[in-house]
């Protein structure tokens, strides 16, 4: 009998029409054909401008993007009347009379979605190419190079040798296309911009600009402008697009902006375009590959390789669900997580929404918005741990604009000080509870952000940003609970509500499904959580020594989180009956992943719990849409289970992974490709529960391996090396000088550091000389 490896590849070599041995395929997303829909063609992005690039030959097609292009179609407002009723339908809940309490909050509490449910962010537009028809084309590719973030196109009609190469630079703010041939006078085609919106205006001049602008509904005025340079050849406008004849080369440059941050658009894009005026496509072209290395290069990742590399990734992916082993897909995946982040989320942006900045349309699922209830905290998750913690900056901004309207809300609505924050927001900054209980009345939003900023402080030790960005996001959260929170008559514990599990639901004593009630573990679990640190950070900013005290007391009383009969982790206060026993969200498992209440050495219970609770999810389908199933990986990480973890990395990718490697909820949505990355670093490297954890999930599978400049709490900087499934050897580099606690299987080291020095060691944790 045939070994099935052999099986496998031999398939893979029937599937490929010819082999890549001629190129460096490391970390490189390839394709031999261009891409038949969005899901199948290539991003770039800066942070703000992003392109998703389809590779056509005889007709090309970039679809835009700008992070600011959003609707405004209308306001969520509080209810007034809200407070007065929160003591009554707490009774209700209290008393059982869970269908009458969610009528009542429907009625007095939630306020009516907009027209579109929330704003939405839309499409800048397309740039559209069509080529002269070369007829018969050989030797066609496409990649995504991830160590450059340059999308390159290529291919051959006869003797010529044709390439496009797009990529979107951070440094100057713009898009830029260059297209070339291998002899002269061979680029001839068409070029025009287009938008589906209301009623664009474009205007294309002589000079080769077109400017494309429009006001989108009752939101931003946005403004588009596209310069082409030539060498040789010449470019003429019919009114409707431009046509380039007889070029030797052709660059695109593509600049956009709005009125989002209250600055004149087209002022926005003349000043970015003059400060590109004197640069020539090679100048620009360097600065945008060492800013974007400046980040990638931290972290490098080996995990083995395969015959499978020679392929396209398409091809890969498939050969995932025919049994392939390929580790070297596993390293591209977890790269690209980083790419995207770098790429959509940058010092002086808003943060990553549903789609990151990719998102194709005037209508985009879900609005391509902000949902507090896991997806856009999902999308930072691996920020610090993968050395990219200026990119968690967007988010920090983001939740402290959130605070003006989240007080409001929690002044109208609950009677409450403090800020608060509802399930779905946008970049006009809307905290109301909206909607239906089984998704609206949820509000740990802003206490669930607030652990964001300090996860960055125990990152970075940078205690100006404790004082000044992240304390007063994390005492407004707190002051906020801290009056929110009731005592339970039955047992006498403190615990939220009226909330819910996101999403979830379970039956009530007569057997209809419901969602709400009071302290749902998930709330109580952020809740200890966002008091731990708070109360941590006034230690050390040596502040608010009265709120601290108080939530001391608080957190002595606040309910624990409960094993119910059958040894799972109970979702809500009492042991209900679960009504979707598979349902993607498994919210009562935060305090394992990202929280972190639990942990083998402090609560070995709950640990076997969560197991259990974990295994019961997935027997009845549990991690079916992509983010779920990277939450899961980060949860068997927790537990130490590599070879589940790992497990859950091939489900992520052959279950839910899209051809251009984009996760598939389904539709697209980004979280996944985040919350994946961030749970193959876990697998690798833990120092949540006060100690440096060092290979702690490592699978059966990635039996050798390397991994250079992954980030430990306390400033550590790691590299390992291990071989035959056990460390070799690893490198701790300090930045703040801190102390720490170094495990590995049993073995384990206190070391005190310096700052700025570099410590070798051998894997019996034995300091080299």
């Amino acid at each position: 009998m045939k070994k099935p490896g052999l099986l496998i590849f031999f398939s893979l070599l029937y599937m490929s029409t010819f082999s890549q041995t001629d190129k460096d395929t490391d970390l490189v997303l390839w394709y031999k054909t261009p891409a038949a829909n969005w899901n199948e063609a290539l991003p770039v992005g800066n942070g703000k401008l992003g392109a998703m690039i389809f590779g056509g030959i005889n007709e090309e097609r970039l679809q835009l993007n700008e992070e600011s292009v959003w609707t405004r179609n209308g306001k969520i407002e509080d209810k007034k009347v809200a407070k007065k009723y929160i003591p009554e339908i707490r009774k209700m809940l209290f008393a059982g009379k869970i269908t009458e309490a969610q009528k009542l909050t429907i009625d007095k509490i939630l306020s009516p979605r907009l027209p579109t449910g929330t704003n939405a962010y839309q499409s800048l537009g397309n740039i559209r190419m069509e080529f002269e028809n070369y007829g018969r084309i050989q030797d066609y590719s496409r990649e995504l190079d991830l160590k450059t973030a340059l999308v390159k196109v290529k291919y051959r009609a006869g003797k010529i040798h044709f390439t496009r190469e797009i990529f979107s630079s951070a440094p100057d703010d713009a898009l830029l296309m260059r297209i070339k041939a291998d002899q002269p006078g061979q680029i001839n085609f068409k070029l025009k911009l287009d938008r589906k919106g209301a009623n664009p205006e474009i205007n294309y001049d002589k000079s080769g600009m077109i400017i494309m602008k429009e006001h989108i509904g009752n939101g931003v005025q946005m403004e588009t402008r596209l310069k082409v340079r030539t060498k040789g050849g010449e470019i003429s406008e019919d009114g409707n697009s431009f046509s380039i004849k007889n070029a030797d080369e052709a660059v695109i440059v593509l600049v956009a902006a709005t009125d989002y941050r209250g600055e004149d658009p087209g002022q926005l894009c003349i000043e970015k375009l003059s400060r590109i005026k004197g640069k020539d496509y090679q100048t620009i072209r360097a600065s945008h590959v060492m800013d974007y290395q400046s980040l990638f290069n931290r972290v490098k990742l080996e995990l083995g390789t395969s015959a499978a590399v020679y392929f396209a990734t398409n091809e890969r992916l498939e050969a995932l669900k025919r049994g392939s082993e390929d580790p070297d897909l596993i390293e591209l995946y977890f790269q690209f997580g980083r790419y995207l982040l770098i790429s959509s989320s940058r010092p002086g942006s808003l943060p990553a929404n549903l789609q990151g900045i990719w998102a194709e349309g005037m209508k985009p699922p879900w609005n391509a918005d902000y949902h507090t209830n896991i997806n856009i905290q999902m999308n930072y998750w691996p920020a610090e741990v993968t050395n990219l913690s200026e990119c968690h900056l967007p988010l920090f901004n983001f939740t402290e604009k959130l605070i003006p309207n989240g007080k409001k809300t929690a002044k109208t609505v609950y009677g409450c000080k403090g800020f608060v924050v509802h399930h779905t927001t946008d970049v006009w900054f809307p905290t109301s509870p909206i909607g239906y209980p089984s998704y609206g009345m949820w509000p740990m939003g802003g206490a669930w952000l607030a652990l964001h900023p300090w996860e960055h402080f125990l990152y970075t030790g940078d205690k100006e940003f404790l004082k000044n960005k992240a304390w007063p996001i994390m005492k407004e959260a707190s002051i906020f609970f801290n009056a929110f929170l009731v005592k339970d008559p039955e047992t006498g514990w403190l615990v939220s509500g009226p909330s819910m599990s996101p999403e979830n639901s379970y039956f009530d004593s007569e057997g209809k499904a419901v969602s709400m009630d009071m302290g749902p573990t998930m709330d109580q679990e952020i809740i200890y959580n966002l008091f731990k640190n708070t109360i941590e950070a006034s230690k050390i900013l040596n502040t608010d020594e009265k709120l601290r005290k108080t939530l001391e007391k608080k957190l002595e009383k606040l309910a624990p989180v409960q094993i119910g009969t059958n040894g799972t982790i109970m979702e809500w206060r009492k042991d209900y009956k679960e009504a979707e026993p598979g349902h993607r969200h498994m919210s009562h498992l935060f305090a394992l992943y990202p929280g972190t209440e639990f942990s083998f050495s402090t609560t070995p219970e709950m640990m076997e719990a969560s197991r259990k609770t974990l295994e019961r999810r997935l027997s009845y389908g549990g991690g079916h849409t992509g983010w779920s199933r990277a939450w899961i990986i980060n949860f068997y990480a927790r537990l130490h289970d590599g070879n589940e973890a790992y497990n859950n990395v091939r489900a992520l990718l052959i279950k839910s992974t899209l051809p251009n490697l984009f996760d598939n909820h389904p539709p697209f949505q980004i979280d996944g490709n985040f919350g994946g990355t961030a749970g193959i670093a876990e697998m690798l490297l833990q120092s949540h529960a006060g100690e440096i954890v060092l290979l702690p999930a490592l699978p059966d599978k990635w039996e050798k391996g390397k991994v250079k400049g992954l980030m430990a709490r306390g400033g550590f900087q790691i590299d390992m090396e291990w071989a035959n499934g056990r460390l070799v050897k690893i490198q701790l580099y300090s930045k703040l000088g801190n102390s720490c606690h170094i495990s590995y299987k049993g073995k384990n080291l206190d070391l005190a550091t310096e700052k700025g020095k570099t410590y070798l060691f051998d894997n019996n944790l034995i300091l080299a000389d």
